[in-house]
C-alpha cells in the first residue's frame, strides 16, 4: 500500500525555520521523485521543490530559491524540505507526493498524495 505521511509543520514567527518530512512507504525512492507543493486559502496549488530519483536532481520554484533545501534519506524512507528564512506568505499547507523517475513541475503529474501539514508563519 503506497502512503506519503508529511509531518513537521506548525507556527513560526517570519525569519524562523522548519524542517519538514515526507516518510514514505509501499514504494521505493530509487524510483520515485518526491515533490514538494503548497496549497494557501483561496489560490492554486504551487509546486515548491523536487527530488529526482536515480540522480537526485533538485528543483526549486523561483519564490523558495534560496530558502529551501529538499533532500532525501533513502535508508529512512524520507525526504525532508528544509525552510528558513519564512514569510507570511509561505503560509500554506505543504503537501508532498511521488512521480515515477523525473521531476514535474505540474501536480497533476505526480500520482500519490499525502494528507498535507499546515504551516503557518506570523508576522
Amino acid at each position: 500500500q503506497v502512503q506519503l505521511v508529511e509531518s513537521g509543520g506548525g507556527l513560526v514567527h517570519a525569519g524562523g525555520s522548519l524542517r519538514l518530512s515526507c516518510t514514505v512507504s509501499g514504494f521505493s525512492l530509487d524510483y520515485y521523485a518526491i515533490g514538494w507543493f503548497r496549497q494557501a486559502p483561496g489560490k492554486e496549488r504551487e509546486g515548491v521543490s523536487c527530488i529526482s530519483s536515480f540522480t537526485g536532481i533538485n528543483y526549486y520554484g523561483g519564490s523558495v530559491k534560496g530558502r529551501f533545501t529538499i533532500s532525501r534519506d533513502n535508508f529512512k524512507n524520507t525526504v525532508y524540505l528544509q525552510i528558513n528564512s519564512l514569510k507570511p506568505e509561505d503560509t500554506a499547507v505543504y503537501y508532498c507526493a511521488r512521480k515515477w523517475r523525473g521531476c514535474a513541475s505540474t501536480w497533476a503529474d505526480y500520482a500519490s498524495w499525502g494528507q498535507g501539514t499546515q504551516v503557518t508563519v506570523s508576522s
